[in-house]
């Protein structure tokens, strides 16, 4: 019986035939080049997963071609140009900055655009990003250089109709409708534009790859590629980029590695104004912030961001107070609003709007503890009017002194601005760049500027405005409400 078994063995049965040459099937050999990647993080598996093993995502993988290694080699070795070189030997020149022509714009980015670099521009849909990004191009142009606008999103047509609203005239600036990233390399190669805008990275897709436009490989090879060209061709990339639910950078972490600037374009659509922050940059300040007032003819620049917020202010209001925040390197006056009531069920809410919530509970322990007001059992409601996101430590002392003028129903001294970062001791602790939120509070006509103790001194009084410095939360409260 068993030679039997041995005899149909060594006719080559099926059943006798390895794994391994099972294995090499072409259905088989064809999932060795493909791999699933994750569409939340980016994690690799050469197998489906119903949950992704790194950011336990459930059904979030999805099956993508390998890349080959050959192009992005010879990308590599384009983009240098040259081998290694002693540092010594390098010389540093300050490249000539690009001006889009949007003064507010050109203050985030630094002093304007870097030849060779490449911009994300992200944000929620229909904020303006668009609009933001062909005024810009609109402007460029009118200098002489040329412009790119390729749209992967709208047809010519629609983005010329869109044109004619915000007022642009003829100038050389070329639409493009298309979505592969190879073609539109090649209208750079023809063009040689100063500038390229591409409307968005998610409608983007490349040939090497067989996935759909907008997954992680697509996102990845695409923003390469433009890379790739940006560096090697020194013209300035300017691309937009979705954001997802959770309002992060649709890639997710891919395009923030890749790209030398990340611009976030914030706002509610409920509001008039939009706010461009600074994530990342390469060229300039981190969390530079520019202000724009969207009208019927398009974005334009608010140049006194402090007047704006405090416009609508009552100033004899029970809760409101006025703080002296820094955005990059910009002091900007906001409004802080505190509105205490008896808590309906039982269930204290905690609801902000501007400002971290779970820095207002904080507050409101060192509230309790260190003055003697209890708001435990109370409803708390913070909120910073105009949609604009409060997120520095030296915000603390006017969200206290808002939630104690609130729960005492008694309004603030006017005309008075505080800043400061409160510890959990209650004591008020220093900040940075004290003398620019003084300059900016005294020339906003207050007359009082309450800060921390370790940070008042002669260098910087400001005429006509009165620093009085503060240890505790106990002597703040005494000094807003004497």
């Amino acid at each position: 019986m068993r030679a039997s078994r041995a005899r149909r063995g060594a006719l080559g049965s099926p059943r006798s035939a390895p794994r391994g040459v099972r294995g090499g099937s072409p259905t088989e050999m064809k999932g060795q080049n493909t791999v699933f990647v994750c569409q939340s993080c980016g994690a690799q598996s050469r197998k489906w997963l119903g949950r992704c093993s790194e950011c336990d995502e459930w059904n979030s993988l999805v099956e993508e071609r390998s890349s080959s290694a050959h192009g992005r080699s010879d990308a590599r070795s384009a983009l240098t140009g040259e081998g290694a070189r002693l540092y010594a030997d390098i010389e540093s020149s300050d490249a000539e900055r690009i001006s889009s022509g949007v003064s507010e714009l050109d203050r985030v980015l630094g002093g304007g655009m870097v030849p060779g670099s490449l911009v994300l521009l992200g944000g929620e849909p229909g904020i303006g990003k668009s609009t933001l990004l062909l005024q810009a191009a609109a402007r460029v142009a009118e200098t002489g250089r040329s412009v790119l606008y390729c749209s992967g999103e709208e047809s010519p047509h629609q983005v010329r109709a869109r044109g004619e609203r915000l007022g642009v005239t003829d100038a050389p600036l070329y639409l493009l409708a298309e979505t592969c990233v190879e073609r539109l390399l090649e209208e750079v190669t023809r063009l040689s534009p100063g500038l390229v805008i591409v409307d968005s990275i998610q409608t983007m897709f490349s040939s090497k790859l067989e996935s759909a436009p907008g997954t992680i490989g697509q996102v990845r090879e695409a923003a390469t590629q433009l890379l790739f060209a940006a560096k090697g061709r020194n013209v300035t990339v300017l691309i937009v980029g979705h954001v997802t639910k959770d309002g992060n950078l649709a890639g997710p972490k891919v395009l923030e590695h890749v790209v030398d600037t990340v611009l976030s374009f914030e706002g509610d659509r409920h509001h008039a104004h939009r706010v461009v922050r600074a994530v990342k940059n390469r060229f300039g300040a981190v969390s530079e912030l520019g202000v724009f007032r969207m009208t019927a003819t398009g974005l334009e620049t608010v140049p006194n961001p402090s007047q704006l917020f405090l416009s609508e202010r009552k100033s004899d209001a029970p809760g409101s107070v006025v703080l002296c925040s820094i955005e990059g390197s910009r002091p900007i006056l906001v409004e802080v609003q505190a509105l205490v009531g008896t808590g309906a069920y039982g269930n204290a809410q905690r609801v902000t709007s501007g400002v971290d919530r779970q820095r207002l509970s904080l507050l409101l322990t060192v509230l309790e503890k260190r003055v003697g007001l209890h708001p435990t059992g109370e409803d708390v409601f913070v909120n910073v009017p105009g949609g604009v996101l409060v997120n520095e430590p030296a915000a603390d002392l006017a969200v206290v002194a808002a939630v104690a003028s609130s729960m005492r129903n008694q309004p603030v001294l006017p005309r008075v601005a505080v800043f400061g970062e409160v510890g959990l001791a209650g004591e008020i602790r220093g900040v940075t760049q004290a003398g620019l939120r003084v300059r900016e509070a005294a020339q906003m006509g207050f007359t009082r500027c309450l800060l921390p103790l370790t940070n008042r001194g002669p260098d910087i009084a400001e005429p006509g405005c009165e620093l009085i410095g503060v240890g505790t939360v106990a002597e703040a409260l005494e000094g807003l409400f004497a």
